[in-house]
C-alpha cells in the first residue's frame, strides 16, 4: 500500500491529505478493505474515523486519536463549527457577478433506483447549500475552476449542486455527461482548506492542502 501523507499530528487528531481513488472507510467485500482509516490505523492504531471524502475526491480528511476527541470533532461537524473549502474544475464557462460568493440552496434526496446516485428534489430532499465562487475561467477549454464551501453536508452535494447547475465537474463519472467524464483521468474535486476548533486545546487549526491539477 501506498504511505499516506500526515499534514498534521498531535495526541487528539490527525490530518490526512486522503488521494483520489481511495476509500476513506472499508466499503463491502473483500476488494474494498484497503483505505485511509486502515492505512492510518497502521501508523496510529488509535486513529478514529470522524468524517469521510468520496472515493474520487483529493484533499484533506480529520481523524481522532481518542473517544473524547471523536466526540467533540463530530459535535464540532453538527454544529457547523468545522469549516471546509474545496477546489474544483467544470465544465463551462459558471459566469458570476463580481460579488464574492453566490449560493446554491437545491434539497437533495437518495436516488434509490440509481443507488449511490443523489438527486435533486424540491418535495423530498434535505436543505442542503453550497457557497462558490469563481478563481479563473478558461476560454480555450471552456471550464471553470471554482472555490467552494459546503454550508451542510450531504453525500455527493457538491457534485450534485454543480450538476444542477449544469456545469458538471471534469472527471465525474455519477452526474456529468460522457464527454465531460472523459475530460479527466480523475474527478477533478479537491479538498483544499480545513478549519477547525482543537478538541483539547482552545485554539483554532487551520490547514492548507494544495490542489494537485
Amino acid at each position: 500500500m501506498t504511505p499516506i501523507q500526515v499534514i498534521y499530528a498531535d495526541a487528539s487528531l490527525l490530518v490526512l491529505n486522503k488521494p483520489a481513488g481511495l476509500l476513506s472507510v472499508p466499503g463491502k467485500g473483500a476488494d474494498k478493505q484497503d483505505c485511509l482509516s486502515l492505512r492510518a490505523q497502521q501508523l496510529y492504531p488509535d486513529a478514529l474515523v470522524v468524517h469521510r471524502l468520496d472515493m474520487a475526491t483529493s484533499g484533506l480528511l480529520v481523524m481522532a486519536r481518542s473517544p473524547t476527541a471523536q466526540r467533540d470533532l463530530n459535535d464540532a461537524f453538527a454544529e457547523r463549527r468545522i469549516h471546509k473549502r474545496y477546489e474544483a474544475v467544470v465544465d463551462g464557462v459558471l459566469d458570476a457577478p463580481d460579488t464574492g460568493w453566490q449560493l446554491i440552496d437545491l434539497p437533495i434526496f437518495l436516488d434509490w433506483a440509481q443507488r449511490p446516485k443523489r438527486m435533486i428534489d424540491t418535495q423530498r430532499g434535505k436543505p442542503s447549500s453550497t457557497r462558490w465562487r469563481v478563481l479563473s475561467i478558461d476560454p480555450v477549454k471552456n471550464t471553470t475552476r471554482l472555490l467552494l464551501e459546503p454550508v451542510t453536508g450531504r453525500s455527493h452535494q457538491l457534485r450534485v449542486h454543480l450538476c444542477a447547475l449544469g456545469h458538471a465537474i471534469l472527471g465525474d463519472p455519477l452526474y456529468a455527461p460522457a464527454h465531460v467524464a472523459c475530460a479527466s483521468d480523475r474527478l477533478l474535486l479537491h479538498a483544499c482548506e480545513l478549519e477547525l476548533p482543537h478538541p483539547s486545546r482552545a485554539e483554532t487549526l487551520r490547514f492548507v492542502c494544495p490542489t494537485p491539477f
